[in-house]
Parts: C-alpha cells; structure tokens; sequence
C-alpha cells in the first residue's frame, strides 16, 4: 500500500530517493536563479540614470559658465563704450569749435564773433538735450537738498526768498529725469 501512495504523489518518491524537487515557485527552497539578474538590472538602470544626470549637471554647468563668460565680455564692452554714442554728437560741436576759433583769428567784428560762439553754444546745448540731458532750474526755488548742494547761505533781500535760491554758483543737470549733478547753490537766510 505504500508503494500504491509513492506512485500517486512522486514527490514522496524523490523525498525518499534524496532528491527534494520543488515544483511549487512560491515554496522555499533552492532560491531563484532570476532574481538576482533583476537586482543587476536594477542597479544598471539606476547607474544608467545617474550617469545620464551627471552628464546633464555637467553640461547645465558649462552652459552657465560659457553664459557668464559672454555676460561679463558684453558688459565689458557695454562699459567701454557706453558714451560712445554721446561723444560721436559732440565731435561735430567739436568741429564748430576748431572753425569758430579760426574765424576768431581771422576777423575783428566782434558782433560776428558772438554770433558764432553762440551758435556753437546752442548747438552744444541741442546736442546734449537730444541724448536726454536738462538743466536743473534752480534760481528763485525752495532750496531742496535732493536737487541742491549749498554753498553759502546770505541774508534774503526780501522776506520771501528766505529759504529760496537766490544765485546758482553751478548748474544742477538731469539725464532722462535722473539728477546726476547737484546744483552748487547760494541760499537766502
């Protein structure tokens, strides 16, 4: 009767010959041989996809750097030549200069001479207001230490330039309605 069970669950047969074959894959047992190539992949995958970052990072760092190079090469040259545009202006008032100055040498009607200088004067002025530079009004204003540097104070004439600017010393200048230059004042006490 043993033998009538042997033959119908051969698992007992190979028990009992010594030989343990599992067929179930879930049972413990002799571990399975793919699942450390699983693992393997895994990490491959892993190391794949770190190499794949670190190249990024890399190439993402050499952008940067190139684009800090080109920005600190631009701003150089936006430096050195940031009043090139202002200096081409006032070379032709330059020219006026050196032409009134020969004229100046040549003749003695001195009514032709002011006309002259005053035509280089106002071309001057042109010149400068086309680039956004403006005069700072300053005569007869409340003193204002955003827009005044005060040179003196004397006493006020009347009582109500006290406080006001009576004589401007400098002229004050605005560039695109940004004072760059105080005006050196006289003011009244």
């Amino acid at each position: 009767m043993e033998e009538k069970e042997m033959a119908k669950n051969p698992e007992i047969v190979d028990t009992l010959h010594g030989t343990d074959l599992n067929t179930d894959e879930n049972a413990a047992g002799i571990p399975d041989l793919q699942e450390p190539e699983v693992a393997l992949s895994e990490t491959e995958k892993w190391q794949a996809e770190l190499q794949e970052q670190k190249d990024k990072y890399l190439r993402l760092m050499a952008e940067f750097d190139n684009f800090r190079r080109r920005t600190a090469k631009e701003r150089l040259d936006l430096i050195q030549t940031a009043g090139k545009d202002v200096i081409v202006s006032l070379l032709d008032v330059l020219d006026d200069c050196d032409r009134a100055e020969k004229q100046l040498a040549t003749s003695d009607d001195i009514a032709l001479q002011k006309e002259g200088i005053q035509l280089v004067f106002n071309k001057l002025r042109t010149s400068l207001q086309q680039k956004g530079v403006k005069a700072l009004d300053s005569i007869h204003t409340d003193f204002d230490v955003e827009k005044h540097e005060a040179i003196t104070e004397i006493p006020a004439p009347t009582g109500k330039l006290k406080g006001k600017v009576l004589d401007e010393v400098v002229k004050g200048y605005y560039l695109n309605d940004k004072l760059i230059r105080f005006a050196k004042v006289v003011v009244g006490k």
